[in-house]
């Protein structure tokens, strides 16, 4: 069985004229894997996908402007969301369970509020809810690592992971495994890829208690996850959606930060699993 390391890249295009590029791995109900700030295929850690396509057919892509999909990038949420319902439709899927990571995780949201059928359950990794207080814009600190043209693995493993000797020693792994692949591996993405997502997350983060009310609207069940010192997206997001979602699961894993589901992979990937297949 081929695994995300070594299968192929593929491409299908969508009726908005996007060619999407996309890897799969794995048999069963579709899972789809929405992506963070900055990041294309190779960002996602093999081992985690393995895991969890030992229970589902798990789907990464590249939205639009990402790395080897054509197009530009959009400078909203929603826009996103439009392009990923695109994906799904090129693909024949009507419905699916969806995890979203950071950026990511607002898509997510978004597709599960404009085309609720679309979506069985709900992952939610490093998330926070539209509107929510001291989200507009990341910390100094965070945007001068991720945010500057060229990034460096101290960078990464700065915000991915904290510290501590075994958090760093996860993250250093976690890369290796990124980076084992050799052939086939995605284009990197560009710097109107980097401008334009930052803007869709800074208008995302724009305090409006008003709009905290949307995420009522996801009705389906949802697993709100997150690293319990996560400079990105801080751990009180996370339970600031676990009580405003009808229907939420939140999980909070330990001397963790960003990467919290890479560091700890084995047991994320157990989680998500245990919550999908509640659902079967």
């Amino acid at each position: 069985m081929e695994t995300y390391a070594t299968v192929s890249n593929a491409v299908v295009r969508g009726a908005d004229a996007i060619d999407y590029a996309y890897r799969e791995t794995g048999t069963g109900d579709p899972l789809i894997l929405l992506q963070h700030f900055r990041g294309n295929l190779d960002s996602w850690d093999p081992a985690l996908v393995d895991a969890l396509a030992a229970g589902r057919r798990v789907i990464a892509f590249d939205n639009a402007g990402v790395g080897g999909s054509s197009g530009s990038t959009p400078s909203t949420v929603a826009e996103m969301a439009r392009d990923a319902l695109a994906f799904l439709d090129a693909l024949g899927i009507g419905r699916a369970d969806v995890l979203g990571f950071s950026l990511g995780s607002f898509v997510a949201q978004e597709i599960a509020l404009s085309r609720p059928d679309a979506v069985r359950r709900l992952v939610l990794a490093s998330a926070a809810p539209q509107g929510a207080a001291g989200m507009h814009g990341w910390a100094p600190e965070v945007i001068g690592a991720v945010g500057k043209p060229e990034t460096g693995p101290a960078d990464y493993l700065g915000v991915f992971f904290t510290s501590s000797d075994g958090s760093r020693q996860a993250g250093q792994a976690a890369l290796g495994r990124m980076y084992a692949r050799t052939e086939g591996r995605d284009q990197a993405t560009t710097w109107q890829t980097r401008q334009a997502q930052y803007d869709a997350i800074c208008a995302w983060g724009i305090p409006d208690h008003s709009r905290l009310g949307r995420i009522g609207g996801i009705t389906v069940p949802v697993l709100v996850t997150n690293g319990d010192s996560d400079p990105m997206i801080r751990p009180r997001y996370t339970h600031l959606l676990g009580g405003l979602l009808p229907d939420a699961r939140v999980v909070i894993y330990p001397d963790a930060a960003h990467g919290f589901l890479f560091q700890h992979h084995e047991a994320f990937a157990a989680d998500v699993l245990d919550f999908l297949l509640q659902g079967s």
